[in-house]
């Protein structure tokens, strides 16, 4: 997992490999506020982008989940979250396991899980083996503007 903020592209880029710049450089390069809610490509399948909105909920209506074709660069617009993360561990409980089809297994349990704070401007890069768990209120809650970047692992 990489936690950072849009402003420090410059001093970030030499560390990040080029598919990731890629994402992170649509997010600095575009008025996100404006996009259309949906998804939009940057590279065909490769990469693109999940314009969402949505309110946040308390962590116990959210799923845990992770990817195993795709990397996932959450980046909020607006608004506040709390996006629950650990790695994977023999001991995390599978709720469901969707791989096949969508690309997704929901666990009912995370061993060690971390929360993570999202505010405007920042982003959290979550790869096949990071558990995550966003969406979560932050206080009481807030209305969220998030792209989440789908990179392929490919």
């Amino acid at each position: 997992m990489i936690f950072g903020s849009i402003e420090h592209l410059e001093e970030d880029r030499k560390r990040l490999a080029a598919p990731l710049l890629k994402g992170l450089e649509f997010l600095k390069n575009n008025d996100l506020a404006k996009l259309e809610l949906g998804r939009h490509e940057i590279d065909g399948g490769n990469l693109f982008a999940l314009v969402q909105e949505y309110q946040t909920s308390p962590k116990t209506e959210k799923k845990a989940e992770a990817h195993r074709k795709f990397i996932d660069i959450q980046y909020i617009v607006s608004g506040t979250e709390i996006i629950g993360y650990g790695l994977e561990n023999p001991a995390n409980e599978v709720l469901e396991d969707r791989l096949a089809e969508k690309d997704n297994i929901f666990y009912k349990s995370v061993a060690g899980e971390m929360e993570l704070i999202l505010s405007a401007g920042m982003y959290a890069v979550l790869f096949p083996y990071d558990i995550h768990r966003p969406g979560c209120n932050y206080g009481a809650g807030t209305k969220v503007r998030k792209i989440v970047l789908k990179v392929a692992v490919d």
